[in-house]
């Protein structure tokens, strides 16, 4: 299985969205994310850990992810992610991914993305974005390639900040918010929105969940044959415990499995009983 799909699994927004047009680009509003959440999110160090199954059962592969604050540089932070192969997948088709994306300001946004990405046999890639968030404009490397230079319509994130962003996100049932999000080589504008309240079993016990939504459209062999579902805690913590979605093939599950914020102390393991 390809690794860009366990990665658009956790990071909700990094696949093709269903987009407005550029001249017509929605920022983002401060007003429209909850500080608090964020002063949350961003207290210090926060990891969690994702076990990948296929349709709930198999399981194929686990991310881990961390935000910790950025040495040296005032309100900088830094959103790390390594990914790992499990089972059948490390013999068909070995991951060892990493991707680290620094973000910085009032809305967290970012301003350098590293990747580094061993899968299959093949070659080691390697991929480097940089973004002026003041001038609007995006400049993407690949390997040694030459370096391209994109012009946007407004500020954005990318699928790590995005899916980042999302949990402090202002929700309003039946009133979607948009993420502006650079995928693909373009500005897309992601809508976001609270479907439900949900209690729901997590690694923590049953706990009151928001349900939530992005509105995207996928191609391929995994074309998405249903909606992609992400399920957050209910809380000042917004701790995103499972995410799930329908593929023509199946369906894939995320589900965190260990969790750390010092900023949440309210939130540990439930005992098995």
């Amino acid at each position: 299985m390809p690794i860009a799909i366990i990665i658009w699994l956790l990071t909700i927004l990094l696949a093709r969205p269903i987009a407005a047009a550029e001249n017509d680009a929605i920022e983002l509003q401060p007003s429209q994310v909850d500080p608090a959440v964020l002063g949350v999110i961003f207290s210090g160090t926060e990891t969690m850990h994702y076990a990948i199954s296929w349709s709930g059962g198999l399981k194929i592969g686990d991310v881990h992810l961390e935000i910790r604050k950025e040495q040296g540089k005032e309100d900088a932070y830094t959103i790390s992610a390594k990914v790992k192969d499990y089972g059948p997948l490390k013999v068909l088709y070995p991951v060892d991914d990493r991707f680290i994306c620094f973000v910085s300001g009032l809305m967290k946004l970012p301003y350098r993305y590293e990747v580094e990405q061993k899968e299959g046999f093949s070659k080691k890639i390697t991929r480097l974005v940089r973004y002026d968030q003041d001038q609007w404009v995006v400049w993407y490397r690949k390997n040694k390639e030459e370096e391209q230079r994109f012009e946007v319509a407004g500020s954005i994130y990318n699928e790590f900040a995005s899916f980042i962003i999302t949990r402090a996100l202002v929700f309003r049932e039946g009133e979607p918010i948009v993420v502006p999000t650079f995928a693909e080589r373009k500005r897309h504008e992601v809508q976001v929105s609270l479907i439900e309240r949900e209690k729901r079993k997590t690694m923590f016990g049953a706990r009151p969940t928001l349900v939530v939504q992005p509105k995207m459209q996928f191609k391929g062999l995994y074309e998405k044959s249903g909606n992609t579902t992400l399920w957050l805690t209910d809380d000042r913590c917004r701790v995103p415990v499972e995410i799930h979605s329908k593929i023509v093939i199946g369906a894939l599950v995320a589900e965190l499995v260990e969790y750390s914020n010092s900023a949440c102390p309210e939130l540990t393991k439930a005992k098995k009983r």
